[in-house]
């Protein structure tokens, strides 16, 4: 065993990482949610207001970040370690900014009806920080390997799930698609869905790193 992690057990635990990170998997949740109804949404003014709240999330989740950071400087013993609190704080910190960049194009762009494969991939991503929000909640108990685990298999499949929406429906659209500025806008909206999808695996990723820590 390190010796950090040594004196960790035999040190008071502090929990408010685990708080803090619980609300940063909590405001994404709440991101998703508004990017599908964004999706969903045709009248331009409903738009506007929705990608204005999904702005209002990134800025929350900006604050959360900064806090894990500030209290990683002024705390003496983590509960895990410190450069992994902080790349799963900047992880989904990522997925935010990349929710948040979708968006902003669909009213930058004048998107009015969405295309079906665009709401596939709001929907996997969606399901994808369900994940992430549980795995962030099981945290507190690293010997919950098989409820972890299956954590970890769902945000894989999830993001193999994107990567075949994403492949398949821009081949289509250079096919099918003749005006070249629709295509642009349209692939720039898919990239930015199915990179967040993929920042979700790399939480994923940091995470199944923490358990195999503390196996």
């Amino acid at each position: 065993m390190k010796f950090d992690q040594f004196i960790r057990k035999l040190l008071p635990r502090d929990d408010k990482f685990f708080g803090m990170l619980e609300e940063s998997t909590q405001n994404l949740v709440g991101a998703s949610e508004l990017l599908k109804k964004l999706a969903a949404t045709t009248n331009r003014k409903s738009q506007k207001r929705i990608v204005e709240e999904i702005k209002d999330r990134e800025h929350r989740g900006d604050t959360i970040t900064h806090k894990v950071f500030s209290q990683l400087n002024a705390t003496f013993v983590t509960p895990l370690d410190r450069e992994d609190i902080h790349l799963l704080a900047s992880a989904l910190d990522d997925i935010l900014d990349h929710i948040d960049g979708s968006a902003q194009r669909f009213v930058l762009y004048d998107i009015r009806k969405v295309p079906a494969p665009m709401i596939r991939l709001c929907d996997v991503l969606h399901l994808s920080i369900i994940e992430l929000h549980r795995g962030i909640g099981l945290m507190r108990n690293l010997h919950d390997t098989e409820r972890l685990e299956e954590v970890f298999q769902r945000v894989n499949q999830y993001e193999n799930d994107a990567d075949t929406i994403f492949d398949q429906t821009v081949a289509d659209l250079f096919k099918r698609e003749k005006n070249p500025i629709t295509i642009i806008k349209l692939k720039e909206i898919y990239v930015g869905l199915e990179t967040a999808t993929d920042k979700c695996e790399d939480v994923a990723n940091v995470l199944e790193g923490i358990v195999i820590k503390h196996a």
